[in-house]
């Protein structure tokens, strides 16, 4: 999302073992330059790029700037167009990673898989921002999602990787224990420091833009960047919000607070790594009260 994940949001990343996606809603020559700009600080980007007219020359240009992996960023990965350019795409590109999404089943990863895929991504409207299940009945709970997805992923001795919902580092041990190798999370990142997100003062208290890419204001300026690309009704079709944020410093000690909490959920389950959680972790259902238990609670809480 173009409030999350910028050239300095992409470059912490790498620094910090992650890989930011450069967002595809600008012409290529920007995207380009975006990703020459993060390579020359010897760290992983990957780009995003669209099934609409122009994919190929866009992914050329961006090979040439340097981009390590692509990301074929559809909303509804399961239906026709996703598969042939899933399938175009390697058999141009070859050996040139793709992760490729979004879908919510296993049967949709399977189709995505057969076509050459070498990661999927699993999530129909999970995310903080996004409206979709409300706007158009149409979505899995994310855990269902991942569970579902990874049973395809496994056929194939590929991955998947979980796109939204995560709230906490606790959320991402859930998403990984599911059957997820890698989780993407775009709220838990905005609002810092890297975040190209505007930044907005109310009340003293200092925010940053959040926004859906397919919220009202976002589509608009899709529309301005590729013009007559999009169909009449394009701006019309809502599926996410635009939202503020709490500004929250800088990313480097959220991804290391992150990243020690997501080791010691392995331990929990006596896992060693995310194969091993994989087979070792056990979901159990729990009530309000459990839910309520599980969190601080009967206490002022002071930090």
């Amino acid at each position: 999302m173009s409030d999350v994940t910028g050239i300095e949001m992409a470059i912490e990343m790498g620094k910090l073992g992650g890989l930011g996606i450069i967002p595809r809603f600008m012409i290529p020559e920007e995207q380009a330059s975006m990703i020459d700009a993060v390579k020359k600080e010897k760290v992983m980007v990957g780009a995003a790029i669209g099934i609409r007219n122009g994919m190929y020359d866009r992914a050329e240009v961006l090979l040439k700037a340097g981009a390590d992996i692509f990301v074929l960023d559809v909303a509804h990965g399961y239906m026709e167009k996703t598969i042939n350019a899933v399938a175009d795409f390697k058999n141009k590109f070859g050996k040139v990673d793709l992760i490729a999404g979004n879908v919510a089943t296993e049967e949709a990863a399977t189709a995505l898989f057969k076509v050459g895929a070498d990661c999927v991504k699993v999530g129909i409207g999970p995310g903080s921002i996004c409206t979709t299940r409300v706007e158009t009945g149409s979505g899995v709970p994310q855990i269902t999602a991942i569970i579902d997805a990874a049973k395809a992923a496994r056929k194939f001795g590929k991955t998947i990787m979980a796109d939204g919902g995560a709230k906490n580092s606790g959320d991402m041990v859930k998403g990984l224990a599911a059957g997820a190798s890698a989780i993407m999370a775009g709220s838990l990142f905005a609002g810092t420091d890297e975040a190209p997100g505007k930044t907005v003062i109310i009340n003293g208290k200092r925010f940053k833009n959040y926004n859906a890419s397919t919220s009202r204001t976002e589509k608009k300026n899709h529309i301005k960047v590729a013009g007559g690309e999009f169909e009449k009704h394009y701006a019309k079709q809502i599926e996410g919000v635009e939202s503020l944020v709490p500004s929250k410093g800088p990313l480097t000690p959220i991804i290391e607070t992150f990243s020690a909490n997501i080791r010691s959920g392995l331990s929990y389950s006596g896992a060693i790594n995310i194969p091993e959680l994989w087979e070792k972790a056990q979901f159990i259902q729990i009530t309000a009260m459990g839910r309520r238990e599980s969190e601080a609670h009967d206490v002022i809480v002071q930090c």
